[in-house]
């Protein structure tokens, strides 16, 4: 019954949407610029019209995306819903000839897409990527690190801290941490007395927030994907003031620690903790991670090596692309860098190093350290296919001139409320998030009509960027169904509704600050203004709570 009510949704849906759209059709000229640069100008010179796709530069354009979002929304499945905006983008360019629209989906997209080098290069990272998590796994260094912060950490507050640092660390990539920072930090917070679902908290609020605002990482590199001619990281990097969710929430995590507060569902797990031992607070445990084939031999510099090999060579390997050694300073060869060559270079370096390290330690043999190539990618995987939809599905929507009919819409339309976008983005970006439980996804669809609004040189046009990728991340760390929140739990083995439960209210503390903040920043884009009053509403905004939520409040002796 529930599967033929979400079908009959489905369909409705379709309707409903594709009914919108008919009403609406509106359109623009071609102008002989947009002509020339999509190739549809005559021998002579002008317009030839008959190349011109009956579609291009109308409403019908962002149909693509607008399907895709609304799919993904009802079936909270992000692949089959980017690919059916990818077939519809097809069949529109095609004005509904079958050869055409299977030729210009596969061909036109995502083969074109999968040969573009740049996103191989993307792509050779996150297998790479991988592959280095399961080798560093394997060789047991996680491990050894447990055991020896559990003997130097003696506190609440150090060991929250500890594991805040170290989630910051390892800031490469959200799965990576994931992985490492739960079996690294259980045995140290386990003897400090702090509830699993807090130790699930910190995991997950160290993952996704701090690599969106870390310009060496897989997520840099897929943001910077959908920015063309090269100037992705740039954006990048000075979207990062602005990203208030990311920022907020380190800021809120650190207030818990040292201010030791907490409140909501939080606060009765971290209280049965300190005062009766109970780190489950009577919850089903989470079974035990599988620690088989890790190697008992590891050391910490068995993890701690490879991580700041990874980061020096990814830094080295930017700069390189950047032309640093080519006589350009380092500020500008970092911001001139190709993301994707960059992090492939340096990850491959890295692997190299890795491997002959593992063989010289003797903690790994010659097999298990090729076993963990096919391991990486078989991990990468679900990174890999959003990533290439959401390539194909901003593909498609190029294709019909989808940029350059929102530009001149909101050009000529929205002047008078461009400084409330922001604002608005980061709740589209939260609920689409929330909804498909993938930040990339999000990313996929909304990055490329944002950028169809406002230049890269436009100062608000970095602000809504950012408020896309702090509303996709929020969104993420939200949601049920995101595979960086399944991770934070199986990483702390908490009970995943347990974790979400506890999580919700700080996430959605810190959300509803970072509102305000973009309602903000919309009217002064000045990161230097709109950052500290961010961080000023944010300890307030905490300092509120705790005042009226006293007895929510969890203390502890100094010991």
């Amino acid at each position: 019954m529930k599967e033929k009510k979400k079908l009959l949704l489905i369909v409705a849906t379709f309707v409903v949407i594709t009914g919108v759209f008919a009403l609406i059709d509106k359109s623009i000229s071609v102008t002989p610029e947009i002509a020339e640069e999509f190739g549809f100008l005559a021998e002579d010179g002008s317009i030839d019209g008959s190349l011109i796709p009956k579609f291009f530069m109308t409403s019908w354009a962002l149909y693509p995306p607008v399907i895709a979002i609304a799919l993904a929304l009802i079936t909270k499945e992000v692949y089959s819903a980017l690919f059916v905006g990818i077939i519809s983008g097809g069949i529109l360019w095609s004005n509904f000839n079958f050869e055409k629209t299977m030729t210009h989906s596969f061909n036109d997209g995502i083969v074109a897409s999968l040969a573009d080098s740049y996103n191989v290069g993307i792509l050779v990272f996150l297998v790479i990527l991988g592959a280095l998590v399961s080798m560093m796994n394997k060789a047991g260094g996680s491990a050894a690190f447990g055991r020896w912060a559990s003997a130097h950490i003696k506190t609440r507050v150090g060991a929250q801290l500890s594991t805040i640092a170290l989630g910051v660390l390892i800031f490469i990539d959200d799965y990576f941490n994931c992985l490492t920072v739960g079996s690294v930090m259980r045995p140290v917070t386990d003897k400090s007395k702090i509830s699993r679902a807090k130790l699930a908290y910190l995991i997950d609020a160290t993952a996704a927030p701090v690599c969106i605002i870390a310009p060496v990482s897989s997520w840099a590199a897929a943001v910077s994907s959908y920015v063309e001619d090269g100037n992705g990281l740039h954006l990048f990097i000075k979207a990062i003031p602005f990203n208030f969710y990311a920022i907020l929430t380190i800021i809120m995590m650190l207030f818990l620690a040292f201010t030791k507060f907490d409140y909501g569902p939080m606060a009765k797990h971290e209280k049965n903790a300190k005062e009766k031992g109970d780190i489950f607070s009577g919850m089903k445990q989470a079974a035990a991670a599988a620690d088989e084939g890790a190697n008992p031999k590891g050391k910490v510099i068995d993890l701690v090596l490879p991580i700041v090999v990874l980061i020096a060579s990814c830094v080295i390997g930017m700069i390189y692309s950047g032309g640093f050694f080519d006589g350009e300073s380092f500020v500008d060869a970092f911001s001139n860098a190709d993301a994707s060559v960059g992090l492939m270079l340096g990850s491959a370096a890295t692997l190299i190093l890795t491997i002959f390290y593992y063989l010289v330690r003797r903690v790994l043999d010659f097999k298990s350290l090729m076993d963990s190539l096919p391991e990486g990618f078989k991990a990468m995987v679900p990174a890999i296919l959003i990533l290439t939809f959401a390539w194909t599905l901003k593909g498609m929507t190029d294709s019909l001139g989808a940029k350059q009919f929102v530009e001149v819409l909101v050009t000529r339309h929205a002047a008078d409320f461009q400084t409330l976008l922001p604002g608005i983005i980061f709740l589209i970006a939260c609920f689409l998030s929330f909804s498909t439980g993938t930040s990339w996804g999000t990313f996929g669809i909304l990055i490329p009509i944002t950028l169809g609004v406002f230049p890269l040189t436009d100062p608000l046009g970095v602000v809504c960027v950012s408020a896309c990728m702090a509303g996709a991340v929020c969104g993420d760390h939200c949601s049920p169904i995101s595979d960086t929140t399944i991770m934070a739990s199986a990483g702390a083995q908490c009970d995943h509704v347990t974790h979400v439960a506890t999580q919700l209210p700080y996430a959605m503390t810190v959300a509803g600050v970072s509102f305000v903040s973009y309602i903000i920043a919309g009217f002064v884009p000045k990161a230097y203004i709109a950052l500290p009053v961010a961080i000023l509403l944010m300890i307030l905004t905490l300092t509120v709570v705790k005042q009226i939520l006293k007895p929510g409040v969890v203390t502890e002796n100094s010991k």
